[in-house]
């Protein structure tokens, strides 16, 4: 028998936390010829569920801007997509990896499922978010950490 732990991570539930759609400038922007320019920003936050052995509350807020060339709003999607996941034996040096890349890997096909679906809903075309490589954010993110206490 072996009495290590096995590492495992259990996704419990995923859920719309927060949700905010604004397009201000409808319906003079669907007259338009060109396509805005999108610009995507990503935020990664997680933190224990109170109370409870191994639980964690992850968030993935993904903000969406489109601006015309006149630097007008087309449209601004702000989302937060969580997800409860539960986690045992993983060791602490290696949680916020868990926590920061492989729990947003799973909530991002939901986050832009439902990010495309309000878009549409909006009256314009398609948005597919590229996939995002969770990995390389967490190295950046961990890189500027370890620079910032170094000064």
């Amino acid at each position: 028998m072996n009495d290590e732990t096995q590492a495992s991570l259990s996704m419990e539930r995923i859920y719309i936390k927060d949700l905010s759609y604004e397009a201000p400038n409808t319906p003079a922007m669907f007259l338009e010829d060109k396509a805005p320019a999108i610009n995507i920003q990503v935020d990664i936050q997680h933190e224990p569920v109170a109370d409870t052995e191994g639980y964690f509350e992850v968030v993935l807020a993904i903000t969406v801007d489109a601006k015309n060339e006149k630097k007008e709003a087309v449209f601004l999607v702000e989302l937060k997509h969580a997800g409860l996941f539960l986690l045992n034996g993983i060791p602490e040096k290696e949680l916020n990896q868990v926590l920061e890349i492989a729990c947003p890997n799973i909530l991002l096909p939901f986050a832009r499922e439902a990010i495309n679906d309000f878009v549409a809903k909006g009256g314009f075309p398609q948005l597919l978010i590229n996939p995002i490589n969770f990995e390389a954010l967490y190295q950046q993110r961990h890189a500027q950490t370890d620079k910032a206490v170094k000064h």
